[in-house]
């Protein structure tokens, strides 16, 4: 053998030759992400993930937290008040009932299933309110360990990455309105990121409607938290608040009641529309088999029949 294929042979089995070539190729999908659709973005985090494995995974999931808010703020730009108010409503009464027969249904669904109860709570919580922002702001609180939280966050974020992929073609094949879409990808989906991916696939009003329910959705978890501290007797615990909540209704605010340009909005939202893809693209990249092991059968049993009752019972008051 010669030395050129030797030193070719090196090359392909060295280590830091192959993080090499994954690096390139995560960089040419993480550029790849802006351009695409938020789902495609999705899918492309998720194959990455699940074949050659993704590279800078404390990066990939310090940014995707800061980038959804960004993105969910700038969003808000967009979004006139007035407008947003009179397609929320509706939803609001769906939110109340949701939220709290979510939460009684899966706590007596955990017992039933004999899940542990702290796991089953984190599940009800993020199935009700806001996916894994509700779980995050509650583990503290309950006291749970690492292995339920991230066991909770592993069963809601497959059925979000499946919410997202078959909401908007099953709400084209029964004729849903924009209004109708929203509102259901609202309830139905637990993350913010999914909700507001599965938005913007379907439309630009259905991308309202499920923002404006989502984040009023969200606020939830503020009285969430209390009970938690009550159910579980923890004091001195700290809440993590949702603070980009409230810069989105400012934001939403100014783009109602001050004059600001159009060409300087219209830029701030499509900025955040594409902040969005690569959100998910970077929420993709975070899944991995052996979190898909931790999930293990019981706990994603109730997760999937928690996510049924609520997409299905959504659903059909929304038809109505």
């Amino acid at each position: 053998m010669t030395k050129r294929k030797q030193r070719t042979t090196r090359c392909v089995a060295s280590p830091r030759c192959s993080a090499t070539l994954r690096t390139i190729i995560y960089l040419l999908c993480f550029a790849d992400s802006l351009l695409v659709k938020p789902a495609v973005a999705l899918f492309m985090g998720i194959a990455l993930a699940l074949t050659i494995g993704a590279p800078y995974t404390k990066f990939n999931k310090r940014c995707s937290k800061y980038l959804l808010q960004m993105a969910v703020v700038g969003l808000g730009f967009g979004m006139n008040l007035h407008s947003a108010i009179a397609s929320g409503k509706e939803g609001m009464m769906f939110t109340i009932v949701s939220v709290v027969g979510v939460m009684i249904v899966g706590v007596a669904l955990g017992r039933l299933l004999r899940v542990n109860p702290k796991n089953a709570y984190l599940i009800s919580s993020g199935t009700a309110i806001c996916g894994g922002s509700a779980i995050a702001a509650v583990a503290p609180i309950i006291e749970a360990d690492d292995n339920d939280t991230s066991l909770a966050l592993a069963t809601i974020f497959i059925l979000n990455a499946v919410a997202l992929f078959i909401f908007p073609p099953i709400g084209q094949a029964l004729g849903l309105t924009e209004q109708q879409f929203g509102t259901w990808a609202a309830i139905a989906i637990h993350d913010t990121s999914s909700v507001v991916g599965a938005g913007a696939a379907y439309g630009p009003e259905a991308l309202e409607v499920a923002t404006t329910i989502k984040l009023t959705r969200a606020l939830w978890i503020f009285p969430l938290a209390l009970v938690s501290i009550l159910l579980f007797r923890s004091k001195g615990k700290r809440v993590a608040i949702p603070w980009f909540i409230l810069l989105f209704i400012v934001a939403m605010l100014l783009n109602t009641y001050v004059a600001l340009p159009e060409a300087v909005t219209d830029v701030v939202v499509a900025a955040s529309r594409r902040a969005l893809s690569l959100t998910l693209f970077l929420i993709g990249c975070g899944l991995s088999v052996g979190a898909i092991k931790k999930v293990g059968a019981k706990p994603l049993i109730l997760g999937i029949v928690l996510w049924a009752i609520i997409s299905v019972t959504t659903l059909l008051v929304v038809m109505a």
